[in-house]
């Protein structure tokens, strides 16, 4: 069982569309020394100031996850930050030459392509898991997330509830690998209103999003040509945004969440509150496991290079 750090064995690079300002954004992923974590690099400002991924560093959930550190911000950083996550990334500085990261299809398969071509590299330093002792919840109205003791996965139990009727109620329960959420999550893209969006771009926001980024609905039904990816498509891209957002806690974590319409700033509140109480959680070295007991973490730590495949 391997439980080193990996980071990247070579930089790779991408263009695409920001979601916010529309426009054409360069992305690069270069590999990062042990301990650094992610971190993202705002290579079109002055001295090409850094942002760690870091809960603390979360200043705005609306519409996406934005990070800010000495008034530099990223944001649209979620798909990126969840493809990394489930594939056993740890360590890697995110380039990118505007105040966000691209779009893409709306969903995380186009960085598991550039994940892919870069390939894994193990690292000489371990890892270190986050064990959850006891539950801990937050709860807003109707909406809440909480994570309970589980002793050998990660696991994530989703449900959302809409009445628009192309949504309604959609509940999945996901453990995560590298594998599941290859075949699972990864193509499950955003999703949003034709009249909100239509708005959004009467006030010059959102300028990048379009049917070729996002599941878009009129009243009553999908619009896309294409359809739905996944008949229960909404409800995967949710747990595609709750794993990045639960990135960025820096470790991996065993322990089980239930989610009920909760977002991103439902889920940051959650980790915020799971960090501070010291009680809730456990932090340890891969020598203090019970390796029968807790044997899914070989899920989480995959073997370079990455060799999980992208067809459906």
């Amino acid at each position: 069982m391997n439980f080193y750090q990996h980071t990247l064995q070579r930089s790779t690079s991408s263009t695409g569309i920001g979601l916010h300002s529309g426009k054409k954004i360069n992305l690069v992923l270069r590999p990062a020394e042990p301990d650094t974590g992610i971190v993202f690099k705002r290579t079109d400002l002055s001295g090409s100031p850094l942002i760690p991924g870091d809960v603390y560093n979360v200043v705005d959930t609306h519409f996406c996850t934005t990070l800010a550190q000495n008034n530099v911000t990223v944001s649209t950083v979620e798909h990126l930050l969840s493809a990394l996550y489930a594939m056993g990334v740890d360590n890697a500085i995110v380039e990118t030459d505007a105040p966000e990261i691209p779009i893409m299809d709306g969903s995380s398969a186009p960085f598991l392509l550039l994940l892919r071509y870069a390939g894994l590299a193990r690292q000489n330093k371990l890892r270190q898991f986050y064990i959850v002792k006891r539950e801990v919840t937050i709860q807003d109205n109707d909406r809440f997330v909480k994570i309970i003791p589980a002793s050998e996965e990660l696991s994530v139990d989703f449900s959302i509830a809409f009445s628009h009727p192309a949504i309604r109620e959609q509940r999945l329960r996901f453990l995560l690998s590298s594998e599941n959420y290859v075949r699972e999550i990864s193509k499950a893209r955003t999703f949003g209103f034709l009249a909100d969006m239509q708005k959004l771009h009467e006030n010059g926001l959102a300028l990048g999003g379009s049917l070729k980024n996002a599941v878009v609905m009129d009243d009553f039904n999908v619009i896309n040509k294409e359809g739905l990816r996944f008949k229960d498509e909404f409800v995967r891209h949710k747990i595609l945004d709750f794993v990045g957002d639960l990135a960025l806690i820096g470790r991996p974590v065993l322990g089980h969440f239930v989610v009920h319409k909760s977002g991103h700033d439902l889920n940051n509140r959650l980790f915020r509150k799971f960090l501070a109480d010291s009680t809730a959680w456990q932090l340890v070295n891969p020598q203090q496991l019970n390796v029968p007991e807790y044997g899914n973490l070989q899920s989480l730590c995959p073997q370079p290079p990455l060799t999980v495949g992208l067809s459906r």
